[in-house]
């Protein structure tokens, strides 16, 4: 089995292609200032990873930005911390302001010459469009957890993702490779769906999972690479 053996890639997004363990500290900076002790930032990306998981098997038809807001709110119960609404809804339109890592770009455009490219995103619409601009490529589709209707690790996030490649792109499920930071919300669900996968593994210099729960299935990788650069210097590799 090679890399350009597919015909499709499907990626997802916060955490393999935008930095969000950056963006969501950062954006959450104000409630950090209001705690008389400091935690340190796995600590916060942690709370954080409980809560949206909470949020989204509890209120899976909720947009992102909005859930993002009610997560906010939580965190800040949970420290016995006021916010305003502003403040909570502030945070949950933050995703437009979430930094791309430095290979993304790039690495998309390069593949973009091999491969068809979707995003399977537990985002909504407006909010990615802030991060769509930073990665700088047109796909040739976006699946979000508004369109579906749930969150990743649902399964209903891949079958809805083959349905629609198969309908709109002629694309079969065997011709797909996914391409995922997530052990969490992409790699048990998309192994149990029978997918081939890349783990792009943004945390290899970590312990932990960071802004990710951690995962409660089993799961098989069948390329592992460090960076969006890595993956894409093994298939200049293999098709040179």
């Amino acid at each position: 089995m090679k890399l350009s053996d597919f015909r499709m890639l499907t990626f997802d997004t916060y955490g393999t292609l935008i930095d969000w363990e950056s963006g969501i500290y950062n954006a959450l900076e104000p409630l950090l200032d209001k705690l008389p002790l400091k935690l340190n930032r796995d600590e916060v990306l942690e709370l954080f990873a409980e809560f949206e998981m909470q949020h989204q098997a509890n209120t899976p038809t909720l947009i992102y930005s909005s859930l993002l807001s009610d997560v906010c709110q939580s965190i800040a119960n949970k420290w016995q911390v006021k916010i305003s609404d502003d403040e909570a809804q502030t945070f949950g339109r933050s995703v437009k302001h979430w930094p791309e890592f430095e290979d993304s770009a790039e690495s998309l455009k390069y593949l973009r010459q091999h491969y068809l490219m979707a995003t399977v995103t537990n985002c909504d619409r407006i909010s990615y469009m802030g991060s769509n601009a930073r990665l700088e490529i047109e796909w040739d589709a976006i699946y979000t957890a508004q369109d579906i209707g749930c969150y990743k690790p649902n399964l209903r996030n891949f079958e809805y993702m083959f349905e629609q490649a198969r309908r709109e792109l002629g694309i079969l499920p065997h011709e797909i490779l996914h391409v995922a930071q997530s052990l969490t919300h992409d790699m048990v669900p998309a192994t149990s769906m029978g997918m081939t996968k890349v783990w792009i593994n943004r945390r290899h210099d970590a312990e932990g999972y960071g802004a990710t729960a951690p995962p409660a299935g089993e799961y098989s990788i069948e390329w592992e690479f460090n960076s969006m650069a890595d993956f894409v210097k093994a298939h200049q590799q293999e098709t040179e």
